[in-house]
Order: structure tokens, then C-alpha cells, then sequence
């Protein structure tokens, strides 16, 4: 039985769906759109709106209710305190969500069920996948990464789960995972005492702050000559500057960044430099893909 005097249009409920968040998420779409051979314009509207809001701000809301940060989290410098109504609006995107599946493919539809899921297991406190260092990072590099390039492209193609068995979409999906292995842990480094407030240790945690910058230079360095050795094997050497270029700030920022924490860790490993690292990465890799794609 519902509770009484739920409001979800509370405008602090909205806020925590941080839609414009699925900006960041927004390099496996386009990834997964250049790694597509038959999508229609219908699909490739209808599976970004799907996503990036209704399935990402599902799964946000739903993070906040349980988190209940009362400092600054990915997309919300000063989160307001969450209500009831936050949980039902998050259950509602998820079930618009999964609707809005239904019109593409049954394929599609499992493949939204079971990502919203894993993010409720992510965050709820009778699994609580979040405070698990290793399952956490591991959980969120294969299902923001591989797991949504395969969802976008089996939205995007009338294949269905046979597009599964395709070696160069599997490997392009490898790819978006290997980056968010090496980019998640950077995401946390600024939550470490709201995260041990609740008993969550997460990889940066584990790592420590400039740990947590070692760590991600190894991953995005063997990203970045998985990129190159894929490039190559599919024969697109043409893309391989344009890679490198399209990456270079990136790079220079995370640089930049890393040389700061080191000075100070406390006053440098903050919600803003983290949210610039974001922001800096997604405009990179979303024009990168972008181009890729018209290119091929």
C-alpha cells in the first residue's frame, strides 16, 4: 500500500535525477552507434531518449534516495535533502523506461529490465553492491560500459541477441569498459568520508586518493592502445590521429588534476575538479565518436 501525500514533483526530487548527468554517459551511445550497420533514424532517437531520460535518471533518483548524501555528488554541488516521493518518481522513469523498450524490440526491453536491476542492487541496502570495492568497479565499468554499447546497438538493429555473436561489436563493447575501469574510480575520490560514513568502501577508498590517480593512469593507458591495436584491426588507421587528438585534453586535464592532489590531496581531489574531469572527458569522446561515425 502506497504511502499518502507522496509528491514527486517536489522540484528537490527532480533535481536529484541530474538529467543532464547522461551527457557524461553519453560516448557509449555514440560508440555504439558508430559500431552499427542497420540502425533507422526511429531507433537511434527513440533508444537515446529511452536512456538518457528516462533509464539513467531512474537509476540516479533511485541512488540518491537510498545514498542520502548531504554532500556534493556526481552532477549536484549541494544535494537537498531526499523525500518518499524521490524513490516513486525513480520507479516511474524506470517504468516509462521499460515501455518505451517494448516499442523497439523484446530484446531491448530485457536488456533495459535488467540494467535498471543491477543499478537497485547497486544502491539498495539489502544488497548494496556499492560497498563491495572490487564487485562495485567491476559492476560498473562491464554495465555503464559493455553492457550499454550492446543494449544501444541491439536497440538500434532488427538482430536481436544474435548481434551478440558479431567479434567486432564485442570488442568495441571491451573497449567502453576498459575506459570505465580506469575513469570510475575517479569518480569517487572526493566521497570518501560520506562513503565512509555509510560503510561503503569503495575502490578509492581501498586505493587512497593518489592510489586512486595511479590506478586510473594504468587503465586509461592500456585503453588507449586497446583504441589504437582496434583501429587498426578493423582498418580505420585513419582514426587513429584523430583518436589521439580528439583525447589530448583529456589527458592534459587528468595531468593537470593529478599534479594538484599531489600537492594537496584534501583541497584538490574535490566534487569541481571531478565534475570538470567529467566534463572534460565526455565533450572529448563525444565529439570523437560523433565524427567517427559519419566518417566510416
Amino acid at each position: 500500500m502506497l504511502p499518502r501525500n507522496i509528491n514527486m514533483f517536489k522540484k528537490s526530487s527532480w533535481e536529484h535525477l541530474r538529467i543532464p548527468f547522461s551527457y557524461y554517459l553519453m560516448p557509449v551511445f555514440w560508440f555504439g552507434l558508430s559500431s552499427s550497420t542497420q540502425a533507422s533514424v526511429y531507433n537511434i532517437i527513440a533508444v537515446g531518449i529511452i536512456l538518457h531520460l528516462f533509464l539513467y535518471p531512474s537509476s540516479n533518483g533511485y541512488n540518491s534516495y537510498y545514498d542520502k548524501d548531504e554532500k556534493s555528488i556526481g552532477g549536484l554541488k549541494n544535494p537537498k535533502k531526499v523525500s518518499v516521493g524521490l524513490y516513486y518518481l525513480s520507479l516511474t522513469f524506470f517504468a516509462l523506461a521499460l515501455l518505451g523498450a517494448l516499442f523497439i524490440n523484446i530484446a531491448f526491453f530485457l536488456m533495459v529490465l535488467l540494467y535498471g536491476l543491477v543499478s537497485m542492487a547497486y544502491s539498495h541496502p539489502s544488497v548494496r553492491l556499492k560497498k563491495y570495492p572490487y564487485i562495485s568497479w567491476l559492476t560498473a565499468g562491464v554495465f555503464q560500459g559493455a553492457f550499454t554499447l550492446l543494449m544501444c546497438v541491439i536497440g538500434f538493429e532488427p538482430g536481436g541477441l544474435d548481434l551478440l555473436l558479431k567479434t567486432d561489436l564485442l570488442l568495441s563493447s571491451l573497449l567502453t569498459t576498459i575506459l570505465l575501469l580506469g575513469s570510475y574510480p575517479l569518480t569517487q575520490v572526493y566521497q570518501h568520508e560520506e562513503d565512509l560514513k555509510r560503510g561503503d568502501i569503495t575502490l578509492s577508498l581501498k586505493l587512497g586518493k593518489i592510489g586512486t590517480f595511479y590506478f586510473a593512469s594504468i587503465w586509461f593507458l592500456v585503453a588507449g592502445i586497446a583504441f589504437i591495436w582496434y583501429f587498426l584491426r578493423v582498418d580505420h588507421i585513419w582514426a587513429i590521429p584523430w583518436f589521439l587528438g580528439a583525447t589530448s585534453p583529456l589527458l592534459v586535464y587528468f595531468l593537470y588534476w593529478f599534479s594538484l592532489v599531489q600537492k594537496d590531496q584534501n583541497l584538490y581531489a574535490n566534487h569541481s575538479m571531478a565534475m570538470g574531469m567529467n566534463q572534460v572527458s565526455s565533450t572529448c569522446l563525444n565529439f570523437f565518436f560523433i565524427y567517427y561515425f559519419f566518417a566510416q
